[in-house]
C-alpha cells in the first residue's frame, strides 16, 4: 500500500463518516456511537470514553443527553457506589436499529458504485475487528500502567 493510496482511503472514510451522519436520523454521530458501544457491552463510561478517545466530561454530557430521551439508563454497580453502569432501554434499542438501518440504506447507495461491494463490506468488517483488538491492547496497557 503506498502512501497516497492510504491517504486517498483516509479522505474516503471521512467523507463516508459525513454521509453517515447525514443518516442518523434524531440521533448525533455521537450518540450513536455511544449507543452502539453501551448496547455491545461498554457499559461503564470511562470505557465508552476510551473507546472513542474522548475525555469523560465529553461522554456525561453525551450519555446526559441519551438519559434524557430515556435511549439510556445509569444503573448503581453492586459494591462501588461510585460507580454507575449504562443501560440501553428498549426506546434506545428502537432509535439504534434505526439509526443503523437508515445509515446502511444510505451507505448502501454508495456501494453500488464500487467494484466489489461485498469485499468493500469485508474490508470493513477487517477494519471493525482491528479496531477492537487496537482499543482492547490500548486499554490493557493503561490499566498495567
Amino acid at each position: 500500500m503506498t502512501e497516497p493510496d492510504l491517504a486517498r482511503g483516509v479522505r474516503a472514510l471521512a467523507f463516508a463518516a459525513r454521509r453517515l451522519e447525514r443518516a442518523t436520523g434524531d440521533l448525533t454521530l455521537a450518540q450513536f456511537r455511544v449507543l452502539a458501544l453501551v448496547s455491545a457491552g461498554d457499559e461503564r463510561s470511562s470505557l465508552v470514553a476510551e473507546r472513542l478517545a474522548v475525555a469523560r466530561p465529553t461522554i456525561t454530557a453525551v450519555v446526559d443527553g441519551l438519559v434524557e430521551r430515556g435511549f439510556v439508563t445509569r444503573e448503581a454497580v453492586a459494591g462501588d457506589r461510585r460507580s454507575q453502569r449504562l443501560v440501553v432501554t428498549a426506546a434506545g434499542r428502537g432509535a439504534l436499529a434505526q439509526a443503523e438501518a437508515s445509515m446502511a440504506a444510505a451507505i448502501r447507495e454508495v456501494l453500488d458504485d464500487t467494484r466489489d461491494p461485498d469485499a468493500v463490506v469485508r474490508a470493513l468488517l477487517d477494519l471493525d475487528d482491528a479496531l477492537s483488538a487496537f482499543y482492547a491492547r490500548r486499554l490493557a496497557a493503561r490499566s498495567r500502567a
